[in-house]
């Protein structure tokens, strides 16, 4: 889990508590996570109908949230305010050009953003204020940034890389006192891709019937989540790896035909960086098991795949294929193509990397 974002949720776990959070980034899962646990734990049932206030940005104002924000709890320690979709208030967004707006109500937003960077240097302590703003960040640059980071709890969140997620994958899993099957955390990882909420949804699904403690197995993750037990991305890599042009291509032919689940370009872009792990084994200096591993950003259950890989594929055989894929990538996008569908690309392509 994002290093920060746990502490902070630590935090929260044992009571200790800021007046305000803003948690702001491309990654929404932490985002909701944080907020999610604040709305759920931070005052007891009894509490809430007087003393949380839940609103969304598109439907109200930084003036009102600030008007919220500096009340009294009633009978109670503290009051929460979650702003949800904080991404939609307008005053915060005013640096992103919205150049039509009229001079007043310009004007009024700088007002309130100033009366938010008060709010800020001065909070009301009996208020736990989140700013739940999600897909984007705020301009490092500005006051109100800087305030922030100063003076809040600020956490920006950031999308991990595609090779990323199957590591990320098995720590979640092992949190949540289960174990996972490398290739099961690759085909997850493959078929879910980079949506942190996706992902967890789906493990959550997975494990409704499984006791505690259990190995989730590729099979199980086949059977639950629509992957095709023979034909998908981890089977095609492990064809063209041991050469075998008949299942390579009885891979590819399913893709064709079943392209909503297995979009051209995410396929290239699998193969893209299989490829180029298998070159970079070739400069490793060290080649053991679990340095390779490290160095490649992968389980070391997966080490030896790419050692005999590398055996297959010479470093200029390597240096052909990434300009195979860069064409097909772009000729299923209609460039310089007037007549290929995707079989036949695939096809060509399978032909030019086996032969």
């Amino acid at each position: 889990m994002l290093k920060e974002a746990n502490q902070i949720l630590l935090d929260l776990k044992r009571k200790i508590v800021k007046p305000i959070y803003f948690l702001c980034g491309e990654e929404s899962y932490y985002i909701d996570l944080i907020s999610d646990y604040i709305e759920t734990n931070l005052l007891d049932e009894a509490d809430k109908e007087f003393n949380q206030n839940v609103v969304y940005g598109k439907d109200v104002d930084l003036v009102s949230i600030l008007g919220l924000a500096k009340q009294f709890p009633m009978m109670s320690e503290y009051q929460v305010v979650i702003v949800k979709e904080a991404q939609n208030l307008k005053e915060l967004n005013k640096s992103s050009g919205e150049s039509s707006e009229s001079n007043s109500k310009s004007t009024s937003s700088n007002s309130a953003t100033q009366q938010l960077l008060g709010y800020i240097q001065n909070p009301q302590p009996t208020t736990i204020l989140v700013f739940a703003y999600k897909y984007k960040s705020l301009d490092k640059r500005s006051a109100l940034a800087k305030a922030l980071q100063k003076n809040a709890v600020f956490l920006e969140t950031k999308k991990l890389y595609d090779n990323e997620i199957p590591k990320w994958i098995t720590e979640y899993v092992t949190e949540k006192n289960y174990k996972i099957n490398p290739k099961a955390a690759f085909l997850l990882a493959e078929f879910l891709g980079n949506d942190l909420s996706k992902v967890t949804n789906e493990f959550n699904k997975l494990i409704i019937n499984l006791p505690e403690g259990k190995e989730i197995t590729p099979e199980l993750v086949q059977d639950n989540i629509g992957i095709s037990k023979e034909y998908n991305v981890f089977e095609l890599q492990e064809a063209l790896s041991k050469k075998d042009i008949l299942k390579a291509n009885q891979i590819v032919n399913y893709f064709a035909a079943n392209e909503k689940d297995n979009p051209t370009v995410l396929v290239i872009s699998s193969l893209y960086g299989y490829f180029s792990k298998i070159l970079k084994y070739h400069f490793l200096p060290d080649k053991s098991k679990f340095v390779a591993a490290s160095a490649l950003g992968v389980n070391p259950f997966f080490v030896d795949g790419y050692a005999r890989a590398a055996s297959m594929y010479g470093t200029i055989k390597l240096k052909n294929i990434f300009g195979y894929l860069k064409d097909v990538d772009l000729k299923s996008k209609g460039v310089n193509n007037t007549s290929l569908n995707t079989l036949d690309l695939y096809k060509e392509l399978i032909f030019k990397i086996l032969h």
